[in-house]
């Protein structure tokens, strides 16, 4: 039974990361977004749609952010197209913060790390731009036992209450994908280190 508790004390911190240091829940999806893909960017009216709120709410956050300098901002014609800073210091733990709150952390943890002959491992679609949707898409790249993937997939459905939805390709297949890949949003998250 205290391994239960423990179990959830852990889940429960783990869900409440960011809403116990940051008050606004837009403020927090702003930063999910940018910080989980740093080469994702936006523009205000485009964030205001994708999250259903006002302009002016997107605004007061993305104000507050620069002024922090957690984002970046540059002109594009009349637009603002913003980014998540790299260089800011607290960039790595911010990152590492939002992929935990995601559990895109887990997910390499307890799959892809997991499957044995594996060598690359990507997001894609909408957690790729930093979108929580609830459905995580992974694409991996090897030489997987179908089985075993379903099985460390479901168990960690599981612990994260998110759908993955996987595509698995060999070496040969992902060399005829690579195309598609661009045309589409991918974030490599795992790349195994004898390439």
């Amino acid at each position: 039974m205290s391994n239960n508790i423990t179990h959830n004390r852990k889940k429960f911190k783990l869900q409440n990361i960011l809403s116990g240091i940051i008050t606004s829940k837009l403020r927090i999806k702003i930063l999910i977004r940018f910080f989980l893909n740093p080469a994702s960017q936006s523009y205000l009216r485009g964030l205001a749609s994708e999250f259903d709120v006002s302009s002016n709410a997107i605004r007061t956050e993305l104000n507050h952010l620069s002024k922090s300098n957690l984002i970046t901002h540059i002109k594009s014609g009349r637009k603002i197209l913003y980014k998540a800073n790299t260089k800011h210091p607290l960039f790595p733990e911010l990152g590492s913060m939002v992929k935990k709150v995601l559990g895109v952390d887990k997910v390499i943890e307890s799959i892809v790390t997991r499957l044995g002959d594996i060598d690359k491992a990507y997001l894609l679609d909408d957690y790729a731009q930093g979108k929580d949707t609830g459905i995580i898409d992974l694409l991996l790249v090897g030489n997987i036992d179908n089985f075993h993937l379903h099985d460390l997939s479901k168990k960690t459905e599981r612990y994260l209450k998110r759908k993955i939805r996987h595509l698995v390709l060999t070496k040969d297949e992902f060399e005829n994908f690579k195309k598609d890949l661009q045309n589409r949003p991918s974030l490599l998250i795992w790349e195994t280190s004898h390439q």
